[in-house]
């Protein structure tokens, strides 16, 4: 199974390490027999038909800062468009920054990779949160494998688990925290009994938050996912202007101190029905399933038949969405070989 792998950020980058590091491990469970054919960033691509090698691509990504210097392999200047339209791969996975203005490069690159009988797997959440319904028929049209796990909860199996575990229990609500920095800093100004610009700061420092932290602190980046799990688990045709959305950037440490004296804590909660889309501050019990801390998230899925269902674990870090892309991965090669 051929993969080409475009973007080399942190997620990607993390993607080629844990196939490197894993490589004996999936060939004895899975029998996929795995190989990276290509790689491209923004300064050209690699790609090698009987598979390149990893350590070497992770060693020039390092030193050259772009892959197009890979030795023999490696082409400068060549777009990514290019590279999925002429490599022989069976999975484009797309991992290129995510951009809510217009899902650029990574829509076009999905489109090509459909257009040219590809699989495709991605965390980049423009894509899924502009063009969902346009992108899933392509798929179908095609009969081809659409997997994005990786864009809502990081390392957290959220919309697998909607889609598969719960088939035949309608779900009438989702609550969640889906953004891992505004928590890691909610949690910061409690513990530390700090400002919400100090908790910001080691968020950066840490590597949980941008330079411009502006998608978290102002809750684009978890409205994203909240349109996500609307359209993919609840059926609904959302759009990112349809989502009520307030960020933690009023959120004082008196606020949060005044919420911990209640028994509350003050959580940047989603909440997704079929009469609301909306992203908010909100005053939770501590006792609440939600009530995770740090960069943890967590997501309740609210159902007709059984009650309610909580999945909580990290939702932030390039090697928790990698984990993901890995999960879609192989999903999609079991699926190929049946």
């Amino acid at each position: 199974m051929k993969l080409l792998i475009i973007g080399l950020g942190n997620v990607g980058l993390n993607l080629v390490k844990l196939l490197k590091d894993y490589q004996a491990n999936l060939d004895k469970n899975y029998r996929l027999g795995i190989s990276v054919v290509g790689v491209a960033d923004r300064g050209g691509y690699a790609f090698y038909d009987q598979g390149l090698d990893l350590e070497t691509v992770l060693e020039v990504k390092q030193k050259y800062k772009t892959v197009a210097s890979y030795p023999r392999y490696g082409e400068p200047n060549v777009s990514a468009i290019e590279v999925i339209e002429d490599a022989k791969a069976d999975i484009v996975v797309e991992m290129t920054p995510t951009n809510i203005a217009n899902g650029e490069p990574g829509l076009s690159h999905i489109k090509a990779a459909f257009m040219g009988d590809k699989h495709v797997v991605t965390t980049n959440k423009g894509p899924i949160a502009l063009a969902y319904e346009e992108l899933v028929n392509l798929a179908y049209e095609k009969h081809l494998l659409f997997k994005f796990s990786g864009t809502v909860g990081g390392a957290i199996p959220v919309i697998d688990f909607a889609q598969k575990c719960l088939v035949g229990n309608e779900i009438v609500r989702i609550e969640g925290i889906l953004n891992g920095t505004t928590n890691f800093v909610l949690t910061k100004m409690l513990e530390e009994k700090i400002s919400m610009m100090e908790a910001l700061k080691e968020a950066q420092k840490l590597g949980y938050a941008e330079e411009d932290p502006s998608y978290d602190i102002e809750a684009i980046d978890p409205a994203c996912k909240l349109v996500i799990l609307a359209n993919a688990v609840l059926g609904k045709n959302a759009k990112l202007k349809d989502v009520e959305r307030e960020g933690i950037t009023k959120i004082t440490l008196e606020d949060v101190l005044d919420a911990h004296r209640q028994g509350l804590c003050i959580k940047l909660i989603c909440t997704a029905s079929e009469e609301l889309l909306q992203v908010k501050p909100k005053h939770i019990k501590k006792e609440d399933p939600l009530c995770v801390n740090g960069v943890l998230n967590a997501v309740s899925f609210h159902t007709q038949l059984a009650g309610v269902f909580t999945l909580a674990g990290r939702g932030a870090g390039g090697i928790e969405a990698a984990s993901s892309a890995l999960r879609d991965i192989i999903n999609i090669g079991l699926a190929m070989r049946r």
